[in-house]
């Protein structure tokens, strides 16, 4: 993938809000995300983390998403990363008290790829290393 500085790493709930529900984005995610240079990626692990929820019944917008999911990329301008044996080794050696895989995977894609995560979810606070905007 390359280092890409100052990108924004989508969380999934913010991927699956700025396709189904922008309104539920802070106002400060949905101008960032909208705004036409900034440079929007999504992981690997938000397209595995919907396809399971989804499988489980636990997120209702999936199967809409998960139907045109790279259309819906492309509508974003986002550009997928995909997950590296470095990240994957880096993830599993965090030291962080958080055991949600998907969690710990972007996590630690944007710390090693110095991206800003895009989250409203305060987990990832008690974690060195990485910004995070909401």
């Amino acid at each position: 993938m390359g280092r890409v500085t100052s990108a924004l790493l989508l969380d999934t709930h913010t991927l699956i809000w700025a396709l189904t529900e922008p309104a539920r984005l802070s106002h400060r995610a949905r101008q960032t995300i909208e705004a036409p240079r900034a440079h929007i990626v999504v992981s690997a692990a938000s397209a595995w983390e919907i396809a399971t929820k989804a499988r489980r019944g636990r997120m209702p917008q999936a199967e809409v998403v998960l139907a045109a999911y790279s259309r819906h990329l492309r509508r974003l301008r986002a550009q997928e990363a995909p997950i590296t044996t470095e990240h994957a080794l880096f993830s599993g050696g965090l030291e962080w008290d958080h055991h949600d895989p998907f969690d710990r995977m972007l996590a630690a894609q944007a710390i090693l790829e110095g991206w800003t995560l895009v989250t409203r979810d305060r987990v990832f606070s008690r974690l060195t290393g990485i910004t995070t905007l909401w």
